[in-house]
Parts: structure tokens; sequence; C-alpha cells
């Protein structure tokens, strides 16, 4: 499953911070089945090559799967070396999205001003991550949106939850990073799936 594939079928990036790999079977099942496609388990987790590779191989075909908090290029080839296909990222750095789209795979870099999106694009980036999105107004991307290219994808990510999607989409973001309101570590596979269905409805009704 490629990015457009994948994001054409659920505009919403699961970051799984925290995950273990004795947790990941059944978080991933859970977030499958509520639609989840785009699934992330942040390098600074337990054994986070580990659990990329397990979600990597169990979910093969129905859901791509990557690492976030990605900040040089030797942990880009760790992750595609787990079977990783998405590389995310909090800030924007050229040289690993460079280092994302020789391999062939996603970069969704990290940006906060105009001048960080427009260098992520030079470089290669296949979405834009708007980078922490509780610190801004949905107002700010109203106005990037005026001068950034139609086609490119911006997915607001931080504090998001279901009751403030609205503004976003309005604002124009194409999708979202959902963190804390999604998983936290420890949380029951029953418990996310509940909330994956929330934010999944609350998508359809956006759409």
């Amino acid at each position: 499953m490629n990015f457009d594939t994948a994001f054409a079928a659920c505009p919403l990036v699961a970051i799984l911070r925290g995950l273990t790999p004795a947790e990941a079977p059944a978080i991933g099942d859970a977030l499958v089945a509520a639609g989840f496609t785009l699934l992330e388990v942040p390098l600074n987790s337990p054994q986070p090559l580990d659990s990329i590779a397990i979600l990597a191989d169990r979910l093969a075909g129905r859901a791509m799967v990557g690492a976030g908090t990605v900040l040089n290029t030797g942990q880009v080839r760790d992750v595609i070396a787990a079977g990783g296909t998405l590389i995310v990222s909090p800030n924007t750095d050229p040289a690993v999205i460079g280092a994302a789209a020789a391999a062939g795979v996603a970069s969704l870099p990290g940006y906060y001003t105009a001048s960080e999106a427009f260098s992520a694009l030079a470089a290669g980036a296949t979405a834009l991550k708007l980078f922490p999105a509780d610190a801004a107004p949905p107002a700010m991307l109203k106005a990037q949106r005026a001068v950034l290219p139609g086609q490119v994808r911006v997915l607001a990510v931080g504090g998001i939850t279901p009751g403030g999607m609205a503004a976003w989409r309005g604002a124009g973001a194409d999708g979202f990073g959902l963190g804390s309101h999604l998983y936290k570590p420890g949380k029951p596979a029953e418990a996310v799936a509940a909330d994956a269905a929330a934010f999944i409805s609350t998508c359809k009704d956006l759409a």
C-alpha cells in the first residue's frame, strides 16, 4: 500500500508513542478494523523497530506502517530495514526528507512556517505535517494555504480531538495526526478501538 492509496482511504495517522512490541498486534488490529490505514511508531518508544516490523508484517496490504520522530538519515535506513514505509519527523530536515524520497518511501516532515513548508517540498516531502497544531490557530493554516501549491496535502498534528477537527478542516487541513487522544501507553485495545471509531466517524462527517 502506498501513501496516496492509504491517505485516500483514511486521512488519519495513528501516532503510537510508547507502544511496545507486545501491544503492537492488538493495537494494530483494532486500528485497522476501525478503518485506519496509516500508523506510525515514534522512535522514542520502547523497541520501536521491533514494533514497526511486527505491524508492517501483520498489516501488509491493509495499512502503511512507519516511524515518527525520525531525526537523521541513519534512522531512515533503520526504519526501512524494519519494513517501514512511512517516515514522519517533527521538523524540516532536507537530509531526512531527501533520504526518504531517494528510498521511495513517504516523508511527512513537520513544519510551522511557510519557509519550512517550501523547504520541505523542495526536498521531496510527500505531504506536510503542521506541528504543533495546538500552538497555532487554524487561521494560520488558512493563510498558508493561500500560498502553498493546491495539491499539497497538509495534516494538522498536535492536540487534535474529534471536536476540534472541523475548524482545521475548514482552514484547509487535508488530514490529521492523532496522538494521546487516540493512544497512550497501556491503553487497552478495546478503548483504542472506541476512540478510533469516534475519529473515523467525525472524519467521514467532514468529508
